[in-house]
């Protein structure tokens, strides 16, 4: 049985960034929920399933501190080989429904574009919610974009699991807020829709 690592670095290694279906050159949908975080100059943010997404390259640009994950060890070299090191970045090859390494720093945002929708045992998913609550600050925000309820049921050649925003909300649980979400309909690089939810909490303080 193929890997979870096995079957994203096949897909990473054999196709161009604008060949894969989540693929976006411009991210300003992302950006637009990032703008309604209040006072984030020089926050430390997670991005869960960093892959070779150009946000990082945007996110770097306006000076943030990055954590880079992702369960592709061959998206993370892509990336790197793009972007370079410097001290602002943390790598980490890591499967993100696993608990995280006990040194891995907090962030003051987590921002999710289609990762947790991939996720299907209900233990993964609970994995992936416990080391977002455990890596993000009190006071801090979580950013989560995902196939919708009236999405595809499949992308990369997997099974989805679609996300309402009662659903995401329920399995944040009472710590966060939700301030914003959004129906969102993305377009992707062969013209197909694809209909996702983009959903802005906080954490509370405390």
């Amino acid at each position: 049985m193929t890997t979870r690592n096995e079957h994203w670095n096949t897909i990473f290694s054999t196709k161009a960034n604008s060949e894969l279906g989540w693929y976006e050159s411009d991210v300003s949908q992302t950006l637009k929920f990032f703008s309604l975080i209040p006072k984030n100059e020089g926050a430390t943010i997670f991005l869960p399933g960093a892959g070779t997404s150009v946000l990082v390259d945007e996110l770097l640009i306006r000076g943030y501190k990055l954590i880079l994950n992702d369960i592709s060890d061959e998206a993370l070299n892509k990336l790197r080989s793009r972007i370079g090191t410097n001290d602002r970045l943390t790598w980490h090859h890591h499967d993100i429904s696993k608990p995280l390494p006990d040194a891995t720093p907090q962030a003051d945002i987590w921002i999710d574009r289609a990762v947790l929708h991939f996720l299907l045992e209900e233990a993964d998913i609970e994995g992936y919610f416990a080391n977002l609550n455990s890596m993000t600050r009190s006071g801090g925000y979580a950013l989560l974009a995902e196939f919708s309820t009236t999405g595809a049921t499949k992308c990369a050649g997997l099974e989805l699991h679609r996300y309402s925003v009662e659903e995401m909300t329920d399995r944040l649980g009472n710590d966060f807020k939700l301030i914003k979400f959004e129906n969102y309909t993305y377009m992707n690089p062969v013209g197909d829709p694809r209909p996702y939810l983009y959903a802005l909490y906080r954490k509370h303080n405390g």
